[in-house]
């Protein structure tokens, strides 16, 4: 059981790291002109950028810093879930989620230098992103909710 269920999730995490790459590959090649492309009228359009930083470029030109940060995170949390150390599914998945947004950028890091973003909101003011960002905060986002419930779950038990 085990065995299958690691099998899927490098599934997923090649999966979402494919396309990651593939969307970016794109956003380079068509978008880097500047010129932005209007995705879905007032929400959303495509805008090729260059990142050196962290999220809203923060800390710009730590590339290393973010490689190492990122390896040591990304093995850690594969060797947490690879160990059968992880007993949730829900739990698994999160962290795989983040796991494939995490490479994806790193790919980015190490070979480019920079991370690309191309999708930006414009219904509000906000970072420019990738699909990989989306990952790691949809993962996260599920990290979080399963940690909050976890907590009630015992709470309710030891009453």
């Amino acid at each position: 059981m085990h065995r299958k269920k690691h099998i899927w999730c490098i599934i997923m995490i090649i999966l979402i790291t494919a396309f990651d790459q593939i969307t970016k590959f794109f956003a380079q090649k068509y978008l880097s002109d500047g010129e932005a492309v209007q995705f879905i009228k007032g929400i959303a359009q495509f805008r090729y950028a260059e990142n050196t930083g962290m999220a809203f470029s923060l800390f710009s030109g730590a590339r290393w810093i973010f490689i190492a940060i990122t390896i040591i995170a990304c093995v850690a949390a594969m060797w947490y879930i690879f160990s059968d150390k992880c007993k949730s599914l829900w739990l698994y998945w999160s962290i795989g989620v983040i796991i494939a947004g995490g490479i994806g950028n790193l790919i980015d890091r190490a070979f480019n230098g920079f991370v690309i973003d191309f999708i930006e909101p414009t219904f509000m003011h906000f970072a420019i992103f990738n699909i990989a960002d989306c990952a790691v905060t949809l993962g996260a986002g599920a990290l979080f909710l399963y940690l909050i419930l976890d907590v009630f779950k015992k709470e309710n038990k030891d009453e």
